[in-house]
């Protein structure tokens, strides 16, 4: 007999989970299918010296603190282990190593192929991926002359290849800070900018300012009701002496270079200069394929929807995208409350078609 869940959730990491909390806690049946062997999303992928921009006391899913003290920075591995024993705890039913790849629109719901070749049919879905496994790079004039290294960000892991390299890092966000300040230590390391990179302070008044979001409640200010879309932050947040090393020149800033040649970069002011390596810290962008053949995308592949409901395709739902329903809704710390409203609205649908 076939089985016919309430709702399948596509992804079993952070988002997966804070979906997988609230659907259990709600009593619906359901299921998380993670492409991976273990449900901890990309945080094994990302490279080893990433730490949280939150503090561990901002930073937990529905129902389980993130251990240690809550002003302390949670490491990728304290990450991971924090999604192992959240799993774990919640005893959620997950399948992994089941990568989606086809979802088809039927009268009952859906049914969703996975590249194992199995086959499952649910009456909603929660779309709980995230964006890591479709890294952006731009097109830049003449790379394929380019005859040294060039990497995303979601490539690299830690400095020990590079040594005494010279190593351009693209972007100006969080991650392409702490990559190329972390390179700056054993190579000639620069900073490829459009725009000068920008500094918040960590702390305000000796309190971390996810805090004080939190206070004045812009951490979930519901831009999305009054049509808005939600302003992203563009400042990297100086977890140390960040913005006193790109001041001292480790790493230095440079002017985005126009073009490649085949030993190097070619900046603004014509300088031909020869480099190892280039890192596109450049971020990422959906890959949901799957869902383009029901209509659930535009025509950049970017799901149709509102605070996480799809606009066009009743029954599809979302937890994790960027800007969801707050600046917070890809992070740790956003996923729980964006995972509750999704959760709220999904059951308030199966109820519809009762």
């Amino acid at each position: 007999m076939t089985i016919v869940w309430d709702t399948i959730v596509i992804g079993g990491g952070q988002a997966g989970l804070a979906s997988g909390y609230h659907l259990k806690k709600k009593g619906l049946k359901f299921l998380i299918l993670e492409a991976n062997n273990q449900a901890t999303g990309s945080w094994p992928s990302y490279y080893d010296s990433l730490k949280l921009f939150s503090p561990a006391g901002l930073s937990s899913l529905p129902g389980m603190k993130m251990t240690g003290k809550k002003n302390h920075y949670p490491l990728k591995n304290e990450v991971i282990r924090y999604l192992k024993n959240y799993a774990k705890k919640f005893q959620f039913p997950i399948q992994t190593n089941q990568r989606v790849t086809d979802v088809m629109k039927h009268d009952m719901g859906f049914t969703i192929h996975t590249q194992t070749g199995d086959t499952y049919q649910t009456r909603t879905i929660i779309n709980a991926t995230g964006h890591f496994h479709n890294p952006y790079m731009p097109e830049i004039k003449e790379n394929d002359l380019f005859q040294g290294e060039v990497l995303h960000s979601s490539a690299y892991q830690n400095p020990d290849r590079y040594m005494g390299k010279r190593v351009v890092v693209v972007g100006r966000g969080n991650s392409a800070v702490q990559i190329a300040i972390e390179l700056a230590e054993i190579s000639h390391t620069s900073l490829a900018v459009l725009q000068p990179v920008q500094f918040v302070n960590q702390k305000v008044l000796g309190i971390d300012l996810h805090y004080w979001f939190r206070v004045i409640c812009l951490d979930t200010f519901p831009f999305w009701r009054f049509g808005k879309e939600v302003p992203i932050p563009s400042a990297v947040a100086d977890l140390g002496d960040y913005k006193a090393r790109l001041e001292a020149g480790k790493p230095d800033q440079q002017k985005m270079f126009t073009s490649f040649y085949s030993d190097g970069v070619i900046w603004p002011d014509g300088t031909n200069e020869p480099v190892d390596t280039v890192i596109f810290a450049t971020g990422y962008r959906p890959n949901l394929s799957y869902l383009k053949k029901i209509g659930a995308l535009d025509s950049e592949g970017k799901p149709l929807q509102v605070a996480g409901i799809s606009t066009t395709i009743p029954g599809i739902y979302y937890v994790g995208l960027e800007g969801q329903r707050s600046f917070a809704s890809a992070t740790l710390r956003g996923v729980g409350p964006d995972a509750h409203f999704v959760v709220r609205k999904l059951i308030r649908y199966l109820k519809s078609l009762n």
